[in-house]
């Protein structure tokens, strides 16, 4: 079966490897301990450019607000809080997910919107419009 991604879409001129006498000898042991099959992905690569000492990639960190909840914390608890007879269109939704993922990215476009919402919200009850 031939390679999805040629060794060479893996090499950089950029990589420069400076290795203790330590370090190489662990190379060179790993490399041995190998299976042939993952030898030929070091081969491809070349061995001078295989780093089998690279820090693992780090999950993405969670994006929270101050209180601690993720965009689906946030989401998923404003949908539970409509009344099951109520139903909601999926614009309804995305726009609710929108807010959400402002609040998390703390996005001016919405906090105008929301501070504009709370605006209109008193001006309405300032004119008897809401109870």
């Amino acid at each position: 079966m031939a390679p999805r991604f040629p060794a060479a879409l893996f090499e950089t001129d950029a990589f420069a490897q400076t290795l203790t006498d330590e370090q190489a000898a662990a190379k060179r042991q790993i490399y041995d301990s190998m299976r042939p099959s993952r030898r030929k992905f070091v081969d491809r690569l070349g061995y001078d450019n295989w780093d089998p000492f690279q820090e693992p990639n780090h999950p993405l960190d969670m994006r929270v607000d101050t209180g601690m909840h993720t965009t689906e914390q946030l989401l998923n608890g404003f949908l539970r809080s409509i009344p099951p007879e109520e139903t909601v269109s999926a614009e309804y939704r995305k726009g609710a997910l929108d807010a959400a993922m402002s609040v998390i990215t703390k996005d001016e476009k919405y906090r105008g919107v929301f501070d504009f919402c709370l605006w209109y919200f008193e001006l309405m009850k300032k004119e008897g419009h809401i109870a």
